[in-house]
């Protein structure tokens, strides 16, 4: 499958093909959508709090998590962090005329839902009362689609501006 705009690349694994606490804390770290505690991850990477503590510290130095100080620190995954390497890598594995292109099409897909759905935006749709004869099994599919194709435009954009040099993204550290 060759990464583009319906099927974005997947993250190179850092680690080791070995399972390690590194690794499993790692992969709890990119699903902790909620701030949770080291004791939470541990249990979740099934390893030992001090372990949990000290890559959580670490990835929160990276910028992969956040932490949430307090009397019990938490952390959560930086969303930013994932945000900003994705733009990165459109930047520096496309040619400014791929991203043009890849604009044009999401671009193009965006208008036909617009026109489709009679909305210009999928949250102003009903997938429960699709127009016309869309089912409403077929809307919950291209509302997903065109909410995804919104996100990677803005993407595709912003690796266009790093690209020209006018980025000015930065890590959001929430």
């Amino acid at each position: 499958m060759t990464p583009g705009i319906d099927n974005p690349p997947a993250f190179e694994n850092p680690f080791d093909s070995a399972v390690s606490a590194e690794e499993r804390v790692y992969n709890t770290a990119i699903q902790t959508h909620e701030p949770t505690t080291v004791r939470g991850i541990a249990e979740r990477a099934d390893c030992d709090p001090k372990t949990a503590r000290k890559y959580a510290e670490w990835f929160a130095k990276l910028g992969i998590m956040t932490k949430h100080d307090g009397e019990t620190p938490t952390y959560e995954r930086n969303d930013g962090y994932f945000e900003w390497r994705r733009v990165h890598e459109l930047a520096t594995t496309q040619t400014a005329s791929e991203l043009q292109s890849n604009v044009q099409a999401l671009t193009d897909r965006i208008a036909t839902y617009a026109e489709r759905y009679d909305a210009e935006h999928p949250e102003a749709v009903d997938a429960l009362s699709p127009p016309g004869d869309i089912s409403t099994e077929t809307a919950f599919v291209e509302l997903t689609d065109w909410q995804t194709a919104l996100f990677e435009l803005q993407r595709h954009e912003q690796a266009r501006r790093q690209q020209a040099g006018k980025s000015g993204y930065a890590v959001s550290q929430r």
